[in-house]
């Protein structure tokens, strides 16, 4: 194949399903085995592999590089990217946006949201490419491209944990109801590559939307991917009520989604904390503790979040002077968090979604309490809005359907094992939400005694069902479940 697209034979890179896709997991790879543990042979095969895509696609015109660029090829623009940041050898950076596919550079950086029909995680890695670009070179036509794509996926192609696509593509508006009737809801992959552009983003440009949407993400879809006890990944996540998930077989199935998703988990600790020279952000409440090497300062946080309203850090070693940077969330309501600085308050200006700026001279056995008073919201479903989801905070809550008629939660290494395949539970029977006020359905939520995040839904008129629990999504498993709800007013 590969002599063959050398002389210009484009075309037949379809005969051979993704094959730069494919080769870009090699590349990848040999990068990171450079990156994290300074294996010279790694870096040296890298960029050999490097060299040879260039000879291979050198005589390729920008016609026949975007005719080969339809067919899925993973984040190969990024990969050059880093060869560049590297090497500093320009011939890479040029190389990476040769491998930049126009048909989405192109209208991204126009504003222009042509993504409808669309492969998503085959765009979403393109995206990536482009801000690695776009921050190694400050090419503006790659800074408003990888902005926009995450403006409108998140803000307009968005579901409440994260995801996006359904049967792996993305919908047009007209065709959001296919969330509710299908079962190949969300792909894990496309959270993955999502979360990784939101870094990379948060990076150049470091707002507190990008942490939100992280946030959001990682605690509802990242978490629910992998089977708490044996370890399968889900492939996708059905948003069809009263449907379920299957998981990969250890050691069998090999979908895309159980390569990304032996590296999702790791996120858990990645982007908690985040530093620009003596500014330190504090993204995620999750327990945890930073070694921060250059000010010699070791930070401990305690919490038991979301199943708590706060967390606590503490300076347990070393001293130093910094700026404390603490993320005031979209979920919490302006002016109700609080921040205590070794047990006395201290005052801000509360904005949801942004950051509270603590300057001091820290040293060990600073304490640092944040009250984090956690909302219940109502979120629509993308363009059918009689489909709604219930928050608590950035915690989408579900319900337990049981378990009728799951023949297979295991899948095997068949071709279509990733699909959640048992019957199809009629939708026009499942629960209905009936009340007068939709939007303060979160607002009447009970809490059950001795369970943290669940909630009784005695108080809400909720038709075709009886005694239902509200809980975190991402305790589900092994069993039906409901996230989003048919909603009716009562006029």
């Amino acid at each position: 194949m590969w002599p063959k697209i050398k002389n210009g034979d484009v075309s037949v890179i379809w005969k051979y399903l993704v094959p730069w896709y494919n080769i870009h997991k090699t590349y990848a790879g040999l990068r990171d085995a450079w990156l994290y543990t300074g294996n010279t042979d790694a870096k040296d095969i890298f960029l050999k592999f490097c060299d040879r895509g260039i000879n291979i696609t050198s005589g390729l015109s920008d016609g026949q590089m975007d005719q080969m660029l339809g067919n899925e090829h993973g984040g190969i623009n990024e990969i050059y990217a880093d060869a560049y940041q590297i090497t500093g050898d320009l011939k890479y950076l040029d190389a990476a946006k040769r491998f930049s596919h126009k048909m989405l550079l192109n209208a991204m950086a126009a504003s222009i949201d042509n993504l409808d029909n669309k492969h998503a995680n085959t765009q979403v890695p393109k995206a990536v490419g482009f801000q690695r670009i776009a921050e190694l070179s400050h090419d503006e036509k790659y800074v408003k491209a990888a902005r926009f794509f995450w403006e409108t996926v998140t803000g307009n192609r968005t579901v409440a944990f994260g995801g996006n696509s359904r049967r792996e593509f993305f919908p047009s508006e007209a065709s959001c109801e296919d969330y509710i009737n299908d079962v190949e809801g969300p792909e894990s992959c496309n959270s993955y590559n999502m979360l990784k552009l939101t870094e990379f983003l948060f990076r150049a440009d470091p707002q507190a939307k990008y942490a939100d949407y992280y946030e959001r993400t990682m605690f509802n879809h990242i978490l629910s991917s992998q089977h708490p006890d044996h370890g399968g990944y889900v492939y996708f996540t059905p948003l069809r009520p009263r449907h379920y998930r299957v998981y990969s077989e250890p050691n069998m199935a090999m979908w895309s989604c159980v390569g990304s998703g032996m590296e999702n988990h790791g996120k858990y600790g990645q982007f908690i904390y985040t530093h620009i020279k003596d500014t330190l952000f504090l993204n995620l409440f999750i327990p945890s503790e930073l070694n921060w090497k250059e000010k010699n300062v070791k930070i401990k946080q305690e919490t038991k979040f979301p199943y708590e309203e706060k967390t606590v850090l503490t300076i347990v070693e070393g001293k130093a002077e910094f700026t404390l940077l603490i993320r005031h969330p979209y979920w919490v309501k302006e002016n109700l968090m609080k921040v205590l600085v070794n047990e006395t308050e201290t005052h801000f200006d509360m904005l949801e979604s942004s950051y509270l700026a603590i300057d001091r001279k820290w040293k060990k056995g600073d304490k640092i309490d944040i009250i984090l008073p956690m909302s219940a919201a109502v979120e629509h479903l993308p363009n059918v809005p009689n489909y709604v989801a219930i928050m608590k905070g950035p915690i989408l809550l579900g319900a337990n359907m049981g378990n009728e008629d799951i023949p297979m939660l295991v899948a095997d290494d068949s071709r279509w094992g990733h699909i959640a395949g048992g019957k199809l539970l009629p939708v026009d029977k499942a629960p209905v939400i009936i009340e007068d006020n939709i939007e303060d359905i979160g607002d009447r939520l009970i809490p059950v005694k001795g369970k943290p995040m669940h909630f009784s839904t005695s108080n809400i008129n909720i038709i075709n069902a009886d005694n239902l629990e509200f809980e975190p999504f991402f305790g589900i498993h092994d069993s039906r479940y409901m996230i989003y709800w048919m909603a009716s007013w009562i006029s």
